[in-house]
C-alpha cells in the first residue's frame, strides 16, 4: 500500500488532478499570451492538410462500400491519451497523432478527413466494435499480435511504441518493472501492458479501470504506486504536469500499433497498408506527429515495414 502523506501534500496532488481537467479542456486551443505556458495540443495551422483521393474505389470491401452509403467514415479512438488520442469535453473534437492517422487514412480512401466520425471505444471492447460494425476501424494504441489477429485484421504498423512506467516525481523505489513487487499498478483492462505484467510480475499488485485517465487520477491521489502502458501514453500524461510525474526506467516491449480492421476485409486492410506507406513517403506523417506527439519532447520512433502478412 501507499506511505502515509501529509495532508497538505494530498490537497496539493488532489489540486493537479483538477488542472489535469483543466488542462484537457483547453487541448487545442492553440492560442496564448507572450509568457503563458506552451500549448498542450496540437498547434492551431501546424496540422498537415490531407489530399483526398476522389477518384478511390475498393468495391471488394463491404466495409467501404457500407461508408460509401453512409457519406462518411466511422472510426473508432481513444478519448483519454495526450497527444495521442483526446477529446475536448467542451467542444467534442478529438486530437492527437492517433487521430491524424485516421484522418489521412480516411482521405486516402475517398473520404475528406472532416467527415470523420469518432466514437470512443475502450480497450476492452475494440474486438467487439470491430466485429459487431460499430465501426469502420481503430485507431487508438491498438498493439498488433498474433492473439488478436485471430479476431480482427490490421493495416500497418504505422507506429512502434514500448512498455514503459509512470510515477510520482518524488519516487525513488521504482525505477523499472524489476522493483514492482508488493506495488499497486495502474493499467487498462484487456491491454497488452495489463496482461504483460500480470504474466511476467506476478508479485505486483494489479488494478484495471477502463481509461488510463482514471488510473493518472489514481496514481495522483496516491491510490496506486505506478501507471504502466505504452510509452507514448505515459509521456503525453507526463508533459502536461512535469512537476508531478515522470516516465522512468528503459521500455520494456515492443508495441507495433496497427489500424484495426473487421478480420475478414482484407481488400480495406491492404488499401490502409498502401495509404500509410504513401503518407509516409510524402511527409503526412512526419508532419502530423510534429504537431501532435512530438509536443511531449519524445522523439519520433519510425515504425517497421507494413506488414502484409497473408490472409487466413
Amino acid at each position: 500500500m501507499p506511505s502515509r502523506t501529509p495532508r497538505t501534500a494530498r490537497t496539493a496532488r488532489t489540486s493537479v488532478v483538477a488542472a489535469l481537467v483543466l488542462l484537457a479542456a483547453a487541448l487545442g486551443a492553440g492560442c496564448g499570451k507572450e509568457g503563458s505556458p506552451p500549448v498542450k495540443g496540437p498547434r492551431a495551422g501546424a496540422l498537415p492538410r490531407y489530399a483526398v483521393d476522389d477518384t478511390f474505389r475498393l468495391p471488394g470491401s463491404a466495409t467501404w462500400n457500407k461508408a460509401k452509403r453512409r457519406g462518411h467514415l466511422v472510426v473508432g479512438a481513444k478519448e483519454d491519451q495526450p497527444y495521442m488520442g483526446e477529446k475536448d469535453p467542451a467542444t467534442g473534437v478529438y486530437s492527437g497523432f492517433d487521430i491524424e492517422i485516421a484522418r489521412m487514412m480516411s482521405a486516402s480512401l475517398g473520404f475528406a478527413p472532416r467527415t470523420v466520425s469518432f466514437r470512443t471505444i475502450a480497450s476492452a471492447n475494440r474486438e467487439t466494435a470491430l466485429q459487431n460494425g460499430q465501426i469502420d476501424y481503430y485507431v487508438g494504441t491498438y498493439t498488433i499480435n498474433d492473439k488478436r489477429k485471430k479476431l480482427v485484421g490490421f493495416a500497418g504498423p504505422y507506429y512502434l511504441a514500448g512498455q514503459s512506467l509512470l510515477v510520482g516525481a518524488g519516487e525513488r523505489d521504482i525505477e523499472g518493472p524489476a522493483d514492482l513487487a508488493g506495488k499497486r499498478v495502474c493499467s487498462a483492462a484487456g491491454s497488452t501492458p495489463y496482461q504483460r505484467i500480470q504474466r511476467d510480475h506476478p508479485r505486483a499488485e494489479l488494478v484495471a479501470y477502463d481509461a488510463y485517465s482514471v488510473c493518472v487520477d489514481n496514481l495522483l491521489t496516491f491510490q496506486v504506486d505506478a501507471v504502466t502502458t505504452d510509452d507514448t501514453i505515459l509521456q503525453g500524461f507526463a508533459a502536461k504536469v512535469p512537476d508531478e510525474l515522470k516516465v522512468v526506467g528503459e521500455t520494456f516491449s515492443e508495441e507495433p500499433y496497427g489500424i484495426g480492421v473487421p478480420r475478414g476485409d482484407h481488400a480495406l486492410r491492404l488499401a490502409l497498408d498502401d495509404a500509410v506507406e504513401a503518407h509516409r513517403r510524402n511527409g503526412d506523417w512526419q508532419k502530423a506527429y510534429d504537431a501532435t506527439l512530438g509536443l511531449s519532447g519524445r522523439p519520433a520512433t519510425p515504425a517497421p515495414p507494413v506488414d502484409r502478412y497473408p490472409a487466413s
